[in-house]
C-alpha cells in the first residue's frame, strides 16, 4: 500500500511538472553572477610576475560573460601592484606563511579609472617538520596555485557584481 501512495506521488509531480514545461513556463531574470552592461567587453593590463592571475581572470571572467577582445567599448582591468611575500618560522616544526596582495582598478578606453583601486588579500600557511623528509616546495607551489585562485575568484566576483566604488 505505501508503495502506491509513492507511486502516485511521483506521477503526479511529473505531471504537474510536464504540463508547466508545456504551457511555456519558465525562470526569469537577472542571476546574481551576471556581469553589468559596461563591463562586458574587456582587456587585461598586469604586470609580468602575475601571469598565472591573468590565466585565471581569464577563466572566470569569461564564465561571468566578460568578452576579452578590441571592441570600442572595451574597458582595462588595470592591475596595479601585485605582491607575493613568503614568511618562514623557523623552529623544530616551521611554518610557511603565503602573502598575495593584489590592487587592481577598471578603466576606460582613454586610460581614466572607472573605478576606485581595490585590494584583494589572500593568505595561506602551512607546516612541516624539519626534522623528516618534507615536500616543502610541492607543498607551497599548491597552496600558491590555491592563492592566486582565490583571489581571481574573489576580483571575478566583485567585478561581476558590481561592487566596486566609481572613480570620483
Amino acid at each position: 500500500m505505501h508503495l502506491v501512495h509513492r507511486l502516485s506521488a511521483v506521477i503526479l509531480t511529473l505531471g504537474l511538472s510536464a504540463s508547466l514545461v508545456g504551457c511555456g513556463f519558465h525562470l526569469t531574470g537577472v542571476g546574481p553572477n551576471a556581469t553589468p552592461i559596461a563591463y562586458q567587453h574587456m582587456q587585461l593590463n598586469l604586470p609580468t610576475e602575475a601571469k598565472r592571475l591573468g590565466d585565471k581572470l581569464t577563466i572566470y571572467l569569461t564564465g561571468s560573460g566578460v568578452k576579452f577582445d578590441k571592441a570600442p567599448n572595451a574597458y582595462t582591468l588595470r592591475v596595479l601592484d601585485y605582491t607575493y611575500r613568503r614568511q618562514k618560522l623557523s623552529g623544530r616544526v616551521a611554518e610557511v606563511i603565503l602573502h598575495l596582495n593584489v590592487t587592481f582598478q577598471i578603466e576606460d578606453r582613454q586610460g581614466r579609472p572607472v573605478t576606485q583601486p581595490r585590494t584583494i588579500a589572500g593568505v595561506k600557511n602551512y607546516q612541516y617538520n624539519v626534522a623528516t623528509v618534507n615536500v616543502d616546495d610541492n607543498e607551497e607551489e599548491y597552496l600558491v596555485d590555491l592563492l592566486i585562485d582565490d583571489v581571481a575568484q574573489q576580483m571575478t566576483r566583485q567585478i561581476s557584481s558590481n561592487r566596486l566604488p566609481a572613480a570620483n
